[in-house]
């Protein structure tokens, strides 16, 4: 696509789907949809909704619509994402009495989605199976970093350092809780953290001191996914996060950040709630994220931030990342090692959470950073 070009790009915004993050998607993509350079860019707020059907209409774009979602379906129209003469069209299901079939040729997706059945490659494939250039990584490497254990895996082998894991399925716990507690105990021991394998938003993550704790441990983390890790919890722990932005043949880090939660492991509640115990359902509740409050830059020596930009960047080009990814790492303070935790392909996506904030350090605002990914995804050749 031709920088010189006066066209606006049309941007297919894709967000909701069928995920445990599905609210946070929305939040996210709406905040985002407000930065988007209207005199560069043409928007499509398309939401995708927990059944996988997509939608667009005048409200789609609108964040107070999402607090009546019936009346906001109602109020839009079913769509479809389709490739016809070498171009991808958004069309309407059911053609409006008045107007056309399309209601336009998209050039580059923006997909701000998060969790299971969205960011996990899932709506990677489709776009690239429809030859879209979208924003972001691909489906290689988001299916690999939605899954904690594999991304573990790949990494091991690339010499960058993890904690030691044991991973489970629900299967087996049905069958043999007590053989899979008392694996955990025999090669982890206490104190161990117990997650999904494919969940983010600390969604089912959980610390366990005993037996008991373990027990309940497990048993939420499987009414999520059924795969868990469980892993050794460091007592003398800190957060670092860190970002990148770019491409496999040029990356750069971001400033790191130290989160500062309000328990030892930074909850589902630290990151979007904060002072809303309802939930994040409209723009003002998404101010709760942010509450959490955060050190930028960490308070760490040069060598350990100098160590964790370096390995952040590794990391992204062995996961084969693209666009924007946010990396957590964990910092020991009794050993001083520091071991790579989890990356996000798509991290929370607003002025206000930690992607921005942490590269906004580097010279990028808001709406530059929108930008950079959308270049970087029409430079890319499907």
């Amino acid at each position: 696509m031709s920088k010189e070009s006066t066209m606006k790009i049309k941007v297919a915004l894709l967000f909701g789907g069928k995920s445990a993050e599905h609210d946070i998607s929305v939040i996210s993509a709406l905040q985002a949809c407000r930065h988007l350079d209207r005199n560069k860019y043409d928007v499509y707020p398309i939401y995708i909704t927990k059944d996988g059907e997509m939608y667009y209409g005048e409200e789609t774009g609108s964040i107070e619509s999402y607090t009546n979602i019936e009346y906001l379906l109602s109020r839009s129209h079913r769509v479809y994402l389709s490739r016809e003469g070498g171009r991808v069209f958004l069309s309407y299901e059911k053609k409006p009495v008045l107007g056309g079939r399309h209601v336009a040729a998209i050039d580059v997706a923006l997909p701000v989605v998060h969790g299971t059945n969205v960011e996990d490659g899932t709506i990677q494939g489709y776009l690239r199976l429809l030859g879209l250039p979208y924003c972001g990584c691909d489906l290689l490497s988001s299916a690999i970093g939605m899954d904690k254990y594999l991304t573990k895996t790949v990494l091991r082998e690339a010499g960058i350092p993890v904690l030691d894991c044991i991973r489970a399925d629900s299967t087996r716990y049905g069958s043999d809780a007590e053989g899979v507690m008392a694996e955990i105990e025999e090669k982890i021991g206490y104190p161990v953290i117990v997650k999904p394998v494919n969940c983010g938003s600390s969604i089912g993550i959980s610390k366990a001191s005993d037996r008991e704790g373990l027990k309940a441990a497990l048993d939420d983390a499987f009414s999520y996914s059924h795969l868990i890790l469980a892993e050794r919890a460091i007592t003398a722990l800190r957060e670092i996060n860190c970002s990148v932005l770019g491409d496999g043949e040029s990356a750069e880090a971001s400033e790191c950040e130290e989160p500062v939660g309000s328990d030892e492991i930074l909850s589902f509640n630290d990151k979007y709630v904060g002072g809303n115990k309802g939930g994040a359902k409209t723009d003002a509740d998404a101010k709760g994220m942010a509450s959490l409050k955060r050190k930028i830059p960490a308070p760490i020596t040069k060598e350990q931030r100098d160590y964790i930009r370096s390995t952040a960047v590794s990391a992204f080009k062995a996961l084969g990342c693209g666009g924007v990814a946010r990396i957590d790492f964990l910092l020991d303070t009794e050993t001083g090692e520091i071991f790579f935790n989890e990356i996000n392909t798509i991290p929370g996506f607003t002025p206000i959470s930690m992607y921005p904030g942490l590269i906004g350090k580097c010279g990028y605002t808001y709406a530059s950073l929108i930008e950079k990914l959308i270049d970087l995804a029409c430079e890319e050749k499907l």
